[in-house]
């Protein structure tokens, strides 16, 4: 899995986001693009906007970080309409340039904040991570849905 901390594969993302257009259609699934990017922001909302998100409850988190967390936080990549949280489905169309510029500022400073900033870091479902667990996370829900759309 690709260290999203590394400041080349963190360009790799932006420059495979760039070759996006609103018109670029899903290869599987419902979403459309600007609701795909929206989507991939959740992730980093959870991290950096935290109040935006209901957390979950001792009982939901439990299960989050028992039976969820090691297929999130793996290496195994995500199958094709693999199950999706609540928070992350989009059902109302989105402004694409905003989520775009949005995704690539995220990408930006999750980079520039570095590993070191992670490492032990609470999730919001998943307790503390290590920094691998966390480059793993943002690592691979990227490359699932820019899959999707054909970047």
């Amino acid at each position: 899995m690709e260290n999203v901390f590394d400041a080349k594969i963190a360009r790799q993302y932006i420059d495979r986001i760039n070759k996006l257009t609103p018109e670029t259609e899903g290869l599987w699934g419902k979403m459309t693009v600007d609701q795909m990017l929206a989507h991939c922001n959740v992730s980093y909302e959870m991290v950096y906007e935290t109040e935006k998100h209901k957390k979950p409850g001792a009982i939901a988190k439990f299960i989050l970080k028992t039976f969820v967390k090691p297929k999130v936080v793996g290496e195994k990549a995500y199958s094709k309409n693999s199950p999706t949280a609540p928070q992350f489905i989009m059902t109302e169309r989105k402004d694409f340039a905003e989520e775009k510029k949005r995704l690539i500022g995220f990408i930006q400073k999750t980079q520039q904040l570095g590993a070191s900033a992670f490492d032990g870091k609470d999730s919001f479902n998943f307790g503390k991570l290590k920094a691998e667990e966390w480059s793993n996370m943002f690592a691979k829900h990227l490359n699932h849905h820019l899959a999707q759309f054909g970047v």
